[in-house]
């Protein structure tokens, strides 16, 4: 369901701020610092997790606030509230239509896809981002790997604590290996079905201007993890860290065509093979939920050439919501209807 109404209190740039945009394309622009992503990341916020810059909370509370930020939007006939106060600032809150709700199950209600500048450097960063990255996308087709996520973390923080000690409890050790190995398992099934189906979509693709991308998970591929990390116990307590794991996959992203890895691509092909690899997620994301996801596209439109930004344009359009920024309105040039806004620092008003 698209965005209808988003309000701002105290986020950011932003003492206080409402939209209420379409359902097609929403065009954000205005000059460098002025909020744009600051909005984008407000959108963010719907779905679990820190957001697309991936801060702290307490850094998202506009400094002179003193009391937290809140974010509240409306979703058809529902209502999502989330934010801080200035007693917890690291506690996430949520609510949906008034009552308390966990922040994994904001992923039951939308989907939220994003691409930022930064993550121009997927290919050539490290597995940790590209993990981080994968998981999102697994994330909008089964809302349960949050919950397996956050468990699967928690024991492993326990365990590699509880390792450093001298005399570790042998029972509490295998309490806590039981539990990597059931999340974890769930983990890398959800993340193997999630790249088998997208590399499907991939290959059966049309070309066009942007380059198709081939993927593969690698490195842990499963197996009794409980019986690996019980005889791993003595490397790992030297490590300081499980090495062992779904903590240890990797996304290897190549070019399909050139059967280059992606990282030694040009950096136009990097981001061509990026945007085709997302715009492939939110056609498998709309043909499983049913809904098409929200799309947060920061400052992407500068970063193409005039071909492919129309092209990108043309691929978009009747795909649901879709966020864009640019420092120039003409960026958006061709792009049709859509709800336009003027980000001025601490104000948006339509265009």
């Amino acid at each position: 369901m698209p965005v209808s109404r988003i309000a701002l209190t105290n986020f950011r740039s932003y003492a206080s701020a409402t939209v209420e945009p379409g359902p097609g394309f929403i065009l954000l622009f205005g000059e460098n610092g002025a909020g744009k992503t600051n909005l984008l990341e407000a959108v963010s916020l719907l779905a679990p997790g820190r957001g697309l810059r991936g801060a702290p909370l307490a850094e998202m509370a506009r400094a002179s606030g003193g009391v937290g930020f809140a974010v509240a939007v409306r979703l058809g006939d529902i209502d999502l509230g989330t934010g801080t106060q200035a007693a917890a600032p690291e506690r996430r809150q949520v609510r949906v239509n008034g009552a308390p709700a966990s922040v994994n199950s904001l992923s039951e209600w939308l989907s939220v896809l994003w691409l930022t500048p930064a993550m121009d450097r997927l290919f050539t960063g490290s597995a940790g981002d590209r993990r981080r990255f994968l998981d999102r996308l697994v994330l909008a087709l089964e809302p349960g790997h949050a919950h397996h996520s956050t468990r699967y973390d928690a024991a492993m923080r326990a365990r590699n604590k509880l390792l450093a000690d001298e005399r570790p409890d042998e029972s509490w050790l295998s309490s806590l290996e039981a539990a990597m190995a059931e999340h974890g398992v769930e983990i890398g099934r959800a993340r193997q079905s999630t790249v088998a189906f997208l590399e499907e979509r991939l290959a059966n693709a049309p070309d066009d201007e942007f380059a198709r991308a081939s993927i593969e998970l690698t490195g842990w591929n499963g197996g009794d993890l409980a019986a690996s990390l019980r005889a791993n116990r003595p490397r790992d307590a030297a490590a300081g860290r499980a090495t062992e794991g779904p903590h240890r996959q990797d996304l290897a992203v190549a070019h399909r065509a050139k059967q280059m890895p992606a990282a030694q691509s040009s950096t136009g092909e990097q981001k061509a093979l990026l945007l085709g690899l997302v715009l492939a997620h939110a056609d498998l994301v709309t043909d499983r939920r049913g809904d098409p996801p929200i799309l947060l596209l920061d400052e992407v439109a500068a970063h193409l050439d005039p071909v492919r930004r129309a092209a990108l344009f043309g691929r978009l359009d009747g795909r649901g919501q879709v966020w864009m920024t640019a420092t120039e309105e003409s960026l958006f040039d061709g792009i049709g209807p859509a709800s336009r806004y003027r980000v001025t620092p601490g104000a948006i008003s339509a265009s």
